[in-house]
């Protein structure tokens, strides 16, 4: 699936051709090898995915996505066809396929730019060329290498290499989202070929263009020995910045590729960039991403942390296996090298952790496990990923979770790839209260972590049959080899859910789900960012997942109509470059306050924090409290240690009130976070806020192919609305200027946009559902 195929048919066309492919069912062919396999004494684990993934087997027998024959987030799949274009191509000699740039700083007066030009080449021997380089915004004449049009070029590895020098003046830096501009430099390449010294004919066939955009930045992976004197660092520099890298997991944004749409990679991109997220990474079990994504990537200043696609299995080893897996790594290595936002390659995902934790049954055949292991991805993939390694790229890691360079003594097969101190760390506990920080690590880096939630409600009604039974669906869908038992128990540790047999149960727990996670997730991030400047260095977190593939329960922040859950808004103010947090410190009682500025450069002007109390009963604050604070460029400004018993005193109690922290700068609030110091389900004055809302105005603005919608919603209560929540019920994707917000003051004014073929002059109020946490208690 992931390897271009090409054939010389010169001598089989006729006038008239057709094309016949032969198409094998994915899952029977998967069988046959793995029944292969297994008479040779060779098995290669796991044989079928966990029975609650409802999936199909053997997908490691095959080059193919891996998450198509099912997922613990995803629908078994394993489509079979031809999922990119097929074309003639027509050429004499040889043609341009891929261009690689690899960009480094040469002391202070200029850039170089080490191009590599891949080409494919027809015939069985040997040929000349010329190649011009146009880089009008860089240079102020083309290039033209001609050493070639007199030294042969091989057929067999055909490559033209050269080094451009580029002025320092002329460059403006790439940088990541939220540290600079993305500028990027057309670069657009012309190819001519031929055999023989005597140059080419004026008829000759042999042009190729190639165009591609570059982008100039610095990157390293920093593993220096960590300050807590064990272990190493593990953070990424950009042009020579040290950068905490917050961001989420990308799956592939459908489940047959071929059909998702430019439109909806754009979609989910601008979301990460609009909540303030400087990595995606592209995971091991999905596909090599469109051409286009990685263009977006480079535009909106996401970096790419790029798996190859192997993940939670182990693999064959055959000459047949390895031969297309070197293929593969190779094409998609060279097409993908050259974007700014690539920042690192990885060989898998999860496999050094299944082989040592023995997920699988490996522990039998250890040995052989380990030797076809490195095999696989030290030989093999990490071999071709060196084709295209760059100085301004670190070395590629072969696994994630893992020590990274700390394993190297190991031979990359660590006791414990999940250490917290070295390289990356993927967490999951679902038996203990995801909103204490008390229960996670101090890594260095989190690749991945995450919890469940449930789309929303009318996400379901869109999905489902007339007589599907919606629990029923829920639990179906849910792959989750606990169920739903970890979303529930989360759930309940904090909200009122009702009784199952309640007729709004439903509903709250598909919004209780979402309220959990987006806090739990935040409590979890918060924490991280917060480390950033301690002796635990942590300087990374990405959340799983950003996206989802049907209408499922998952751990994405987006559903699959492209809808956010309440988690990405609420990511929207905890990733924001400047953030107030407030970490509940069990063992004494008390509020750790950081003040998190991810900018180079702030105005110290003016910075006040104000801790409200307010009380469950009563609007506005009933206490306040303010005091000057500092921020610190691109680091934490641990500013001050609070017992709770000096912020709850006198009438306030632990089940009456809770807390509001605001980072203002003057009257202005830049962050502002909660803290619940009871379970909402067990606090005391929580009522009806008598919550009516009115559509205020409505306004509309055509584009090429869509009517922008935008409507201003007034919501009034009468008393604290608990985590208001509010829903379109139009089949439409929308954004909400904020959602799941603690609303303590009589009026608040919620923005809606939304795409529509039509102005929605008619919408109405019944169009729109509102859910606060008081319409559930008890």
């Amino acid at each position: 699936m992931f390897v271009r195929y090409s054939y010389e048919v010169s001598s089989l066309l006729q006038a008239e051709n057709f094309l016949e492919v032969e198409i094998q069912s994915p899952v029977v062919a998967a069988l046959a090898r793995a029944n292969a396999l297994k008479e040779a004494k060779k098995s290669v684990p796991p044989e079928c995915p966990n029975e609650r993934y409802h999936g199909e087997c053997h997908m490691n027998m095959l080059r193919k996505m891996q998450a198509s024959f099912s997922w613990d987030w995803g629908p078994a799949a394993p489509s079979a066809g031809i999922w990119k274009n097929v074309e003639l191509e027509i050429y004499e000699v040889a043609v341009i396929r891929e261009v690689d740039v690899d960009v480094s700083r040469v002391n202070g007066s200029y850039w170089n730019m080490h191009i590599r030009c891949f080409l494919d080449a027809g015939g069985w021997q040997n040929f000349n060329g010329r190649l011009v380089l146009y880089a009008v915004e860089l240079l102020d004449r083309p290039v033209v290498v001609d050493r070639y049009a007199i030294k042969n070029i091989s057929h067999l590895a055909p490559v033209i290499e050269f080094d451009q020098a580029v002025p320092n003046g002329k460059v403006v830096t790439w940088w990541p989202n939220g540290y600079g501009e993305q500028k990027l430099y057309p670069l657009h390449f012309t190819l001519k070929t031929w055999l023989g010294p005597d140059g080419p004919e004026v008829r000759s066939k042999t042009k190729s263009h190639k165009s591609l955009r570059v982008g100039f930045r610095t990157l390293d992976l920093v593993e220096d020995p960590a300050p807590d004197g064990v272990g190493n660092t593990f953070l990424f520099r950009v042009n020579g910045v040290e950068m905490f890298m917050k961001g989420s997991n990308y799956i592939p944004s459908h489940l047959l590729p071929e059909m998702q749409t430019n439109e909806q990679i754009s979609h989910l991109l601008r979301s990460a960039k609009e909540a303030h997220m400087n990595m995606l990474r592209v995971w091991g079990g999905g596909v090599y991403e469109s051409d286009y994504f990685y263009q977006l990537a480079d535009s909106l200043g996401l970096l790419i942390w790029q798996d190859m696609m192997f993940a939670c299995a182990m693999y064959p080893v055959n000459d047949e296996f390895l031969s297309s897996v070197r293929e593969e790594v190779r094409q998609n290595a060279m097409r993908l090298s050259h974007h700014p936002s690539v920042a690192i390659f990885v060989t898998n995902n999860e496999n050094e952790a299944a082989l040592v934790q023995n997920w699988y049954g490996t522990l039998f055949e250890r040995d052989r496990f380990e030797s076809e292991y490195r095999e696989l991805y030290l030989a093999n993939v990490i071999h071709e990923l060196k084709l295209v390694s760059h100085s301004s790229r670190p070395q590629p890691l072969v696994s994630s979770p893992s020590n990274g360079k700390a394993s190297e003594p190991d031979n990359y097969i660590s006791s414990n790839p999940q250490d917290n101190q070295n390289g990356d760390v993927h967490f999951y506990d679902y038996t203990k209260d995801g909103w204490d920080p008390g229960i996670f690590p101090r890594p260095r880096f989190v690749s991945e972590f995450g919890f469940q939630s449930f789309p929303g409600a009318y996400a379901w009604q869109r999905s489902k049959g007339e007589d599907d039974d919606l629990l029923g669906l829920i639990t179906h869908r849910q792959h989750h080899p606990l169920g739903n038992v970890p979303v529930i128990a989360l759930v309940e540790r904090h909200l009122p859910l009702p009784f199952p047999e309640n007729e709004n149960y439903a509903t709250a727990l598909i919004y209780f789900s979402q309220i959990a996670q987006a806090m739990a997730t935040k409590v979890e991030t918060e924490l991280y960012r917060s480390l950033r400047d301690t002796p635990h260095r942590t300087m990374g977190a990405l959340y799983w997942q950003l996206n989802d593939v049907w209408v499922a329960p998952s751990w994405s922040s987006i559903d699959f109509y492209g809808n956010w859950k309440l988690l990405h808004y609420w990511a929207r103010d905890f990733l924001a470059p400047i953030s107030i947090v407030a970490l509940y410190e069990k063992s004494t009682d008390s509020l750790n306050i950081s003040l998190i500025c991810d900018q180079l450069e702030v105005d110290p002007r003016e910075l006040n924090v104000v801790a409200n109390v307010h009380l469950w009963s009563q609007l506005l604050p009933r206490q306040s409290t303010s005091w000057d604070v500092t921020l610190r460029p691109n680091g934490v400004q641990y500013d001050k240690v609070i017992a709770i018993s000096d912020l709850l005193q006198g009438e306030f109690t632990r089940t009456n009130a809770f807390l509001e922290l605001q980072l203002r700068r003057g009257q202005d609030v830049i962050s502002r976070t909660h803290f619940f110091p009871s379970s909402i389900a067990g606090a005391v004055g929580i009522e009806d806020p008598g919550l009516e809302f009115e559509i205020a105005s409505r306004t509309c603005l055509n584009t090429t192919n869509v009517v922008r919608n935008s409507v201003s919603i007034s919501i009034q209560v009468k008393r604290p609305a608990v985590f208001v929540y509010l829903e379109l019920l139009k089949p439409y994707r929308y954004t909400l200027s904020e959602n799941g917000f603690m609303q303590t003051e009589p009026m608040h004014v919620v923005y809606l946009t939304f795409d529509a073929p039509l102005c929605a002059r008619l919408l109405r109020k019944s169009d729109l559902r509102v859910l606060t946490v008081n319409d559930f208690m008890r």
